[in-house]
Order: structure tokens, then sequence, then C-alpha cells
């Protein structure tokens, strides 16, 4: 600590006054530390029935460096069959931001697709891996009816005009209802287009996190009600087709 000058000389030595420095605050992680795992998907180029080409989007999560979780139906042929291998169309894909205008984030493109033939699930594998962040670990057991579950997807924030949005959205949800592939789920709140999917939420995540950065993926969306409608939500699980993902992704 820096000392105060003498006094005059015959005079006391001046004293030394000195403030508490104030507890250190903890700063908020940054955007890009906040649910990082999750993906953004879309493509302009998808081919129509009559030769021309559309935009298109979906939601996903990283399960393993070079390997996004999404909807099957998000990757189909002309006549929306869907489809494995290499997509007839360029699908990128932005792994970890909150706010399309965020610094960081990693993009890539897909560059093959493994349908589940037990529910409406693609594993999907990107040009480059995610190498910093935290994948999704894979549910392997059952969901429980009343399990609380965390949502987040990149759809569009209007049932009429259909765009991903720019920023993600997440919601709330509990289980309702548990089929042999799919879940039920109903929001805890009242559904907006900010707290509930919509189209191009499709292939989002339903997780569970303690820390917002690590966390386990539970079933992805596939369809609902017109949003924001009141309404259960049909999710596709995890947990029965986890072996395969798990060999997928390993292979």
């Amino acid at each position: 600590m820096y000392s105060s000058p003498e006094g005059a000389a015959g005079s006391a030595p001046a004293t030394t006054t000195t403030t508490p420095s104030p507890p250190p605050q903890s700063a908020p992680p940054p955007a890009n530390q906040v649910l990082p795992f999750n993906a953004k998907l879309t493509s302009d180029d998808i081919p129509t029935p009559d030769g021309g080409v559309r935009g298109g989007a979906c939601s996903g999560s990283l399960v393993a460096p070079q390997w996004v979780v999404t909807a099957g139906h998000c990757f189909h042929d002309v006549r929306d069959r869907p489809v494995s291998g290499k997509p007839p169309y360029t699908m990128k894909v932005v792994v970890g931001k909150l706010k399309d205008s965020d610094p960081g984030g990693h993009t890539a493109e897909v560059v093959d697709v493994r349908q589940s033939r037990v529910n409406d699930l693609a594993v999907v594998k990107l040009s480059v891996p995610v190498t910093d962040v935290t994948p999704l670990r894979l549910s392997e057991v059952k969901p429980k009816a009343g399990q609380k579950l965390r949502f987040a997807g990149w759809g569009s924030l209007s049932p009429t005009v259909i765009k991903p949005s720019d920023h993600l959205k997440r919601g709330e949800f509990t289980v309702a209802k548990i089929n042999s592939a799919t879940l039920e789920v109903q929001s805890v709140v009242p559904k907006t287009v900010e707290n509930s999917p919509c189209k191009q939420d499709s292939g989002g995540p339903f997780f569970t996190s303690d820390d917002d950065r690590t966390g386990t993926l539970v079933a992805i969306v596939n369809n609902g009600p017109t949003c924001p409608q009141p309404g259960r939500e049909t999710v596709a699980r995890i947990d029965v087709v986890a072996d395969w993902i798990t060999q997928q992704i390993g292979a």
C-alpha cells in the first residue's frame, strides 16, 4: 500500500485513512457460456417440387463434438420423405449463441444424416467439431410423469410469418404422458411464442440442467398445436434411442 507523505518538520505525522474495498461481485457468465450446447439449423436452398428452392430451419443440440441431435423431418427429399447420408441441400449449423448478433459461437455445415427408425429424430454430423462446449448427455432412463424439463429453440415467433427467431427461445414444461417412443409435455405457464415450440423449433431440446452449461437431453421437439395455442407438445424420447445414437456418433 502507498504511504501518505509525512507532515512538515516538527509536526505530528499525518494519519492514513483507508476506505474498505467493496466485496467482489461475481460477474454473470458470458452469453456463449449459457446453454452453449444449443444449435440453430438453417437452409436457403431446399428443393421444391416445381424446381425452385425455399428456405427452412430447425433447432437441435450438441451431443458430441461433431454431432447434433435434431428432428428427422428436418432432412428430406423433394417429396418430404426423410433421407439419410449427405443432405440434398445446404444446412448451416450455429452452435453456442443466444442471439444471432452475439460474438463467438461455432458455424459448421451438416455433412451426414442418420435417421432413427424408432421416432422422428436424426443425428447429424458437422463439417468441423466443436471442441470447447460440453455436449449434452443422453438420457438412458424412462422419464417420469411430472418430471420437469426445460425447452430451447430457434423457431418462429409467429404462427403465420414463418421464419427463425433471432434469439434463443426458452420455456419450462412437465411430462404429462409417456408413450412408447414419445412424450406429451405441458407448459408450466400459459404458452407464448417465446416460451413454447412453434414452426422451425423442430429438434429443439427438452433437457435438464443445474448450471445452464451442462445437462441431459431427455427429448426433442416433434409437433404440437398451432403456436401458441394451449395443449400438449409431442416430443421424441431420447432414452429409447440412446444406444443407437451412441453407436452412430462412435462410428
